[in-house]
């Protein structure tokens, strides 16, 4: 692969950004990569009025990898408080992960939060089932806090839950 393009999305990215997003982590297709959630939610992971809300919204964007005209990656970007940022919904193309590009959009994205909103300090969430993906935040620098989120159940927006023992882990990287 090129190296990729990176910017922030944009109103007309939403249905390229929808896709990627669910092909990464819903579905058969998910499965061509390492970071599916397949095997513990079904339905979608996102849908286009989020997506559209998250863009309008001042505290939070997408960033966006494009290789030519095909997006292959995106992440969420958020001020979650003062000095604090989150990132979320980091999808890399199930055929493309494993080559690097989903440490670039972190690493990016970190960099952002802290030039546009000042982030000292990034937090993530993380379903706790999900070893392999843990273990390769930790290789970025992140630390689990001991903070539980409970899941949204009955929220059909994040998902059909297959189990009844999902949460949230809250890890965290101090920025330099």
């Amino acid at each position: 692969m090129t190296e990729p393009t990176i910017r922030d999305a944009i109103v007309s990215d939403i249905p390229s950004l929808h896709a990627l997003v669910e092909s990464a982590y819903r579905g058969e297709a998910s499965r061509a990569g390492w970071t599916t959630e397949a095997d513990l939610l079904d339905g979608q992971r996102t849908d286009a009025e989020d997506l559209a809300s998250i863009l309008s919204d001042p505290e939070q964007g997408m960033l966006t990898a494009w290789n030519g005209d095909a997006l292959v990656g995106c992440i969420l970007i958020a001020r979650r408080g003062e000095g604090i940022g989150y990132f979320g919904m980091l999808s890399v193309s199930p055929l493309l992960q494993n080559a690097g590009l989903g440490r670039k959009l972190v690493r990016i994205a970190e960099q952002t939060m802290a030039d546009r909103f000042g982030a000292l300090r990034v937090r993530i969430s993380v379903i706790p089932q999900r070893d392999t993906l843990i273990a390769w935040y930790e290789r970025l620098g992140y630390v689990a806090t001991g903070e539980a989120l409970p899941f949204p159940y009955g929220d059909r927006r994040f998902g059909l839950p297959k189990r009844e023992d999902l949460s949230f882990i809250v890890m965290e990287k101090t920025l330099r």
